[in-house]
């Protein structure tokens, strides 16, 4: 059962106001809700891990091309505007978690913070659920992958390398555009590329292992970025990357062509027939297996070009399901977490 919050807290006048910039032209709604669960399971081939955990429906950096916006319409919401503007915040997330990972049959498997909604979204700044999804992480010694956006996860950064000295944890600092403008025009609530290196090299300086996702792939507006972004997130520290062709399921296609049309009108044809040569003609592969990526002389291209610049930079190529522990770590026992 969701509630609406009357008077919800307002991130952008927090301590925190340095990392979030400006607030959404929009204004936000926020429902809260006690879930009966957090901890999703797939067994999808196009992504490397099983289990995840999302504390937020809905998504306040508007990413034109995000593919979980279909998930609102479950909740009687927009793919639109009500995906970045009414959102639902699980807050009960960490009690849950809690008691998911201390069940007998859970093995310790990783954990990918939130392979959804960004868990470093802006009302992070207030609710610190993912903050303590990560406590809890911490004391049952479980492995975790963050993959996000947001600058807020400096707040977490002591948090995060003991995680790492424990039980295994890699950040992925998503970064799909080189350019501010361009960056602004898709994910106008998010941080400035320029920020998400900061973010980079502060993670990888405090020894939390991190990597950068160039995802999605987008032809004809970021294929030219992915030599540069690479070259400056290894210089930031990172060790890993991975990337991903643009997903467009239910709205999403309309959503993006709108956005993309009254941004870059004069490149939008040539982005969506580009995008269609990579899908078979179509703007979305729904197919286990496919829907991450494409084919076709283009996308073999663009492959090839991302894993030289992997080489040449030091990255190692693709997502880690399970985050190395550091060489004097050791995970502890089953028996030792119940003791």
């Amino acid at each position: 059962m969701r509630r609406p919050v009357s008077n919800p807290p307002n991130p952008w006048s927090t301590q925190h106001v340095e990392w979030l910039g400006e607030p959404p032209a929009t204004t936000t709604r926020v429902w809260e809700e006690r879930a009966h669960s957090i901890l999703s399971s797939n067994d999808s081939p196009d992504v490397p891990f099983r289990w995840s955990a999302n504390a937020y429906r809905g998504c306040a950096h508007a990413c034109a091309y995000c593919y979980a916006r279909p998930t609102h319409e479950f909740l009687e919401l927009g793919a639109g505007t009500d995906f970045e503007s009414q959102l639902v915040v699980k807050t009960n997330a960490a009690e849950c978690l809690a008691l998911e990972l201390a069940r007998l049959s859970w093995r310790g498997e990783t954990v990918c913070l939130s392979g959804n909604t960004d868990p470093y979204q802006p009302l992070e700044a207030s609710y610190g659920l993912t903050r303590r999804m990560l406590e809890v992480c911490l004391a049952r010694a479980n492995p975790v992958v963050v993959i996000s956006k947001g600058a807020l996860v400096r707040r977490d950064v002591d948090l995060l390398r003991r995680l790492h000295e424990r039980a295994g944890v890699q950040v992925h600092v998503s970064i799909a555009f080189a350019d501010a403008e361009v960056a602004r025009a898709m994910d106008p609530g998010a941080p400035t590329p320029a920020r998400r290196f900061e973010t980079l090299a502060i993670l990888s300086d405090a020894g939390v292992p991190t990597g950068v996702a160039v995802s999605p792939l987008i032809p004809g507006l970021n294929e030219s970025d992915v030599p540069t972004i690479l070259e400056r997130a290894a210089a930031a520290g990172a060790t890993r990357a991975f990337s991903t062709l643009l997903r467009l399921p239910g709205q999403v296609p309309v959503i993006f062509e709108e956005r993309l049309r009254a941004a870059f009108p004069g490149r939008a044809d040539h982005v969506l027939s580009a995008l269609r040569d990579m899908r078979g003609g179509e703007l979305h592969e729904a197919r286990f297996g496919r829907r991450m990526s494409g084919g076709g002389a283009r996308w073999e291209l663009a492959q090839q070009v991302f894993e030289l610049h992997c080489r040449r930079n030091g990255l190692e190529l693709g997502e880690t399901a399970r985050p190395a522990l550091p060489a004097e770590a050791r995970r502890p026992h089953q028996g030792e977490l119940f003791a």
